[in-house]
């Protein structure tokens, strides 16, 4: 008897393999976005949620940088090989996707941070809210 989970047989482990590992060249993690951001930060932290959103709470470091608003203007002053992770609401948005396709389409490195906010303030992190430092 097979379920809805083996009704489809599981990739095998060469192709699994490529798979997730292709995952960490797109993705990183809270904790790992938590771990570099208290140390010397190499990559730029973009939330892209609206300014209202930022102001309520935000990753501390990170910059508002609303989808629509990226542009090459906006990046000039970042060296050309700068890591952006872009981050929005959680995995109910697709905004840090959105984000990370323009950052792309302009010729950056770029990676989501997987959770968002949502994840942030779930694996007990602190934000930062307007008004107070970053």
């Amino acid at each position: 008897m097979t379920s809805a989970v083996t009704t489809v047989p599981a990739a095998p482990s060469d192709l699994a393999r490529a798979h997730f590992a292709a995952e960490f060249t797109f993705e990183t993690d809270c904790w790992d976005v938590h771990d570099a951001l208290s140390k010397q930060p190499d990559f730029v932290l973009l939330d892209v949620r609206s300014p209202a959103l930022f102001a309520r709470g935000h990753v501390p470091g990170a910059l508002n940088l609303p989808v629509g608003k990226i542009v090459r203007s906006k990046l000039e002053h970042w060296p050309q090989e700068t890591v952006f992770v872009t981050y929005c609401a959680g995995p109910h948005c697709n905004g840090a996707a959105k984000a990370a396709l323009r950052l792309a389409e302009l010729g950056r490195p770029v990676k989501i941070m997987a959770g968002g906010i949502t994840g942030w303030l779930d694996e007990g992190f602190a934000v930062a809210r307007d008004g107070e430092a970053a």
